[in-house]
């Protein structure tokens, strides 16, 4: 763990001091000034509306989106010193005046459309402009950045870890902690490509984002459902005398060990991202923001070894029919965001739902795209559930 720990420090090192920063501090003067130019941005776009190229339009709202919203780090600031659920809001407007053009709504329909989503961009302006710099409030951005972008995975990681030591199979941790050493360097690969190489943006990191959490999605579910069918004694009796009580079949430590890595991987280069925004925007107290992870990574240690020693302690049952819920949910929740991601990048469409909010903590966002699939797999998963209890109880 210390090892892991070390390696995302040095990664947040490295970015910090020798990645350019694009921020809100560099080229305005405030937030208000860079929702101005959003505003223009936008203008053109319902200009090119009116005189009916919708195409061109709607490519201009991405304008706002990516080359603003995004690029400047406004999304990550609303994220860090708002909340997820607000930025996702926001995002979501997006495509829903995109949505609009392309449906050939009706002018005023737009206008609208687009007035909501300034008025969405002036709000969280004024809210981030008012904040003033001081050591508690830099101390507590940084702080929750990493516990709320850091907890996810630990969760996933010390669950797993926890699922070797009870199969007696510790010497095969690490496998995963390599799998979760792989992915913080594949986080800084990916963050660096992200932000210094033309074209790697946009569209095309919000698709590479979502694809990546779709494919974590497909394991903890594996692997999830996997660890329900051993939670019974006499099936994992029957499996270790099957592996000879000495190792595991290669292909589950190999689906452990990726599960692990597409966990930490979905979060790392988000947290790298996080930081160097903040490392940006901060002026007088940059101490506090390496206070802010220390304490963060104190705390994440913590929760990891809790799992560990705790969920060891369990009995069989508890513990293999706990953590495949957990992995379960989790995935359900992943599933909603690497969607979200996908609809960011113009891969997948939106349709509102209303009446249902952002949380964006379980992934549950307010499109049909993104909650269908989830009660899919929440009826996969409780239909998988209610057999393997039946299963229990037929066994004397």
């Amino acid at each position: 763990m210390k090892k892991i720990l070390a390696g995302f420090a040095l990664a947040v090192i490295f970015w910090s001091l020798f990645c350019p920063v694009a921020s809100a501090a560099g080229e305005y003067e405030s937030w208000n000034e860079i929702v101005d130019d959003m505003e223009y941005v936008l203008d053109e776009a319902y200009a090119l509306y009116l005189s009916g190229d919708a195409y061109s339009a709607k490519k201009q709202v991405d304008v706002a989106y990516f080359s603003f919203y995004e690029k400047l780090g406004f999304e990550r600031n609303v994220m860090a010193y708002v909340s997820g659920g607000r930025a996702a809001k926001v995002e979501y407007q997006f495509s829903f005046v995109k949505k609009a053009m392309g449906a050939g709504e009706a002018e005023n329909e737009i206008r609208g459309a687009l007035d909501a989503l300034v008025q969405y961009l002036r709000e969280d302006a004024n809210q981030l402009d008012g904040k003033k710099e001081n050591a508690a409030a830099v101390f507590v951005s940084s702080l929750l950045i990493i516990l709320r972008d850091g907890f996810e995975a630990i969760l996933i990681v010390s669950a797993i870890i926890a699922y070797l030591i009870k199969s007696d199979n510790k010497e095969k941790g690490g496998v995963v902690y390599g799998g979760v050493l792989a992915a913080l360097i594949a986080s800084v690969a990916m963050a660096i490509i992200f932000n210094m190489v033309v074209g790697a943006g946009g569209e095309n990191q919000e698709i590479v984002e979502g694809v990546t959490v779709l494919f974590a999605v497909a394991v903890l579910f594996y692997v999830s459902n996997w660890m329900l069918g051993k939670a019974d004694t006499v099936a994992w009796s029957g499996y270790i005398e099957g592996k000879a009580r000495s190792s595991m079949a290669g292909g589950n430590v190999f689906s452990l060990a990726f599960a692990a890595f597409l966990a930490v991987f979905r979060e790392g280069a988000e947290i790298i991202l996080f930081y160097w925004a903040l490392f940006a925007d901060t002026r007088t107290h940059v101490n506090m923001i390496w206070a802010g992870l220390i304490v963060g990574c104190a705390a994440l240690v913590i929760i990891y070894v809790l799992i560990r020693v705790l969920s060891v302690r369990l009995p069989l049952k508890p513990f293999f029919t706990g953590t495949g819920i957990l992995l379960s949910v989790m995935a359900i929740s992943f599933a909603g965001a690497g969607i979200k991601n996908l609809q960011a990048g113009n891969l997948i469409g939106v349709t509102p739902v209303n009446g249902i909010s952002s949380v964006d903590l379980l992934g549950i966002y307010p499109t049909l795209e993104t909650l269908v699939p989830q009660a899919v797999l929440l009826f996969i998963f409780i239909a998988t559930f209610a057999l393997q209890i039946k299963r229990w109880k037929a066994k004397p």
